[in-house]
């Protein structure tokens, strides 16, 4: 058997999140199904993470097992034409037996894009999100720094995240590599955050960019943010930022340094 490694892109509007589920249209879903016809045999597709309903990918890393001959064009090739326009595969190749695309990850980086204190553009709805009022941007940048490093991120973890009665692992602790927040010069009003981390939580990314906008407007402190981090306490957090806004960047392999964050990717969604 190979083992197939999947890199694509997606744009997450019209689907349940990535994880198969029986009644609701997902990435994995509709992938498994294509790669289904492409092979002529049931494929179990794993990916580097569970991204929620309408977060989008830029570079989501997927791997599954096949005995079929198809190179590794052929599936880009096949599953473009097969796949509807929401979803690209950027690039396939055999991988070694042991690879597993969330195990086998060390980083990731997720981008959350803000419109601030203006209206959204129609062609902007889908992958931005909207917050009124007047927001200081190096307040928020300097929440950035507490949660750089090893932390843990109790207070910014969704309600099933992970399973709370299991004795091992790391629990809600994760390492934070790199996190930026810089304004677009050609649009205004659009902010991005870029954070890249050894692992994140459920509802993780967008917890925290919900209660630093908070800081930003006024109704929080560095310090009340540091506090509740501190705290692990999900109920002293901002709310939950709207899924829209979020994209999963890029997966890292082998070994992570700050120089391979390189700065914003290129943006598939430009304005027309």
């Amino acid at each position: 058997m190979r083992n197939v490694k999947l890199v694509l892109a997606f744009d997450g509007t019209a689907y349940a999140g990535w994880q198969r589920q029986p009644d609701c249209p997902t990435i994995q879903g509709v992938l498994e199904e294509k790669l289904g016809v492409m092979t002529g045999a049931a494929v179990t597709l794993h990916g580097a993470g569970r991204t929620d309903a309408g977060v989008h990918a830029l570079g989501m890393v997927a791997n599954f097992a096949t005995d079929a001959a198809i190179p590794g064009q052929g599936f880009v090739n096949g599953l473009n034409s097969l796949l509807p326009e929401d979803i690209r595969i950027l690039a396939a190749e055999d991988v070694a037996a042991d690879f597993h695309a969330c195990h086998s990850a060390v980083a990731k980086s997720y981008r959350y894009n803000m419109i601030l204190g203006r209206e959204l553009l129609p062609t902007e709805r889908l992958y931005n999100s909207r917050f009124p009022g007047h927001f200081a941007l190096d307040t928020m940048r300097a929440c950035l720094e507490c949660i750089m490093g090893e932390h843990d991120f109790a207070c910014f973890e969704a309600t099933g995240s992970r399973d709370l009665s299991w004795p091992g692992g790391r629990g809600a602790v994760r390492r934070i590599l790199s996190a930026t927040l810089e304004e677009d010069q050609q649009r205004s009003g659009l902010v991005r955050l870029e954070i890249t981390g050894d692992g994140f939580l459920r509802h993780m990314v967008r917890n925290i960019v919900g209660t630093i906008l908070e800081v930003g407007r006024g109704k929080r402190t560095v310090a009340d943010f540091a506090a509740l981090l501190a705290a692990r306490d999900r109920r002293r957090a901002g709310p939950t930022a709207p899924a829209r806004g979020l994209f999963l960047r890029q997966v890292y392999y082998g070994a992570y340094s700050p120089r391979d964050g390189g700065g914003p990717a290129a943006d598939p969604f430009p304005l027309i």
